[in-house]
């Protein structure tokens, strides 16, 4: 018998693309703390934070397959977080054109009948072409990626902005890398298609 899948995640964009895998989930909002600790590289924060979702929800949910996943946009060895406004996705942008970002993509599934648990760290690097402040005002006006960690949506309007991406997985950059998660589903025994 199949263990149900639970997506420690209230993001639309992980639940769409969980959806294109055509599997039953349930989602539940993790309530964790997400600060970084002092000295914490991408790499590091976005899998202690993809683990820590997973296990915050885990006493829910004893005998189920939960993913946990957590995304960090690097520039220059910055963190930079969600923009959440007009002002910030702004800046973000105009620090981003011409310029290149590494995204970290953490991904954990954990068995939570077993304890035992897969995590992985996918790192996707954009480049962006050079973009003039009118081109990133069309932008913002028109998609509005304020709750997008580097101010875009890849999946729509915001691949106009790039001049080139470099990945084993372009899901990884929308937040949850769908080629990693099969490899760790079918180790749990879930066959996908």
């Amino acid at each position: 018998m199949l263990k149900p899948l639970i997506l420690a995640s209230s993001s639309v964009y992980r639940q769409a693309l969980l959806d294109r895998l055509q599997i039953q989930y349930q989602s539940c909002s993790p309530d964790i703390d997400e600060s970084r600790r002092p000295g914490e590289t991408a790499h590091d924060y976005v899998s202690r934070l993809s683990v820590a979702k997973a296990a915050a929800v885990a006493s829910h949910y004893p005998n189920s397959l939960i993913i946990g996943a957590d995304q960090a946009a690097v520039r220059d060895g910055q963190i930079l977080g969600k923009p959440g406004n007009h002002a910030r996705a702004l800046a973000q942008l105009q620090q981003a054109s011409g310029r290149q970002l590494d995204f970290y993509s953490g991904l954990a599934l954990m068995n939570s009948a077993s304890g035992q648990i897969q995590v992985d760290v996918i790192q996707t690097r954009v480049h962006f072409r050079v973009l003039d402040e009118a081109a990133i005002e069309r932008y913002l006006q028109r998609e509005q990626p304020y709750d997008c960690a580097g101010s875009f949506r890849s999946e729509g309007l915001g691949i106009a902005l790039f001049k080139r991406i470099e990945t084993d997985d372009p899901t990884a950059l929308i937040g949850l890398p769908l080629i990693r998660l099969i490899a760790m589903l079918n180790a749990e025994g879930i066959t996908l298609p």
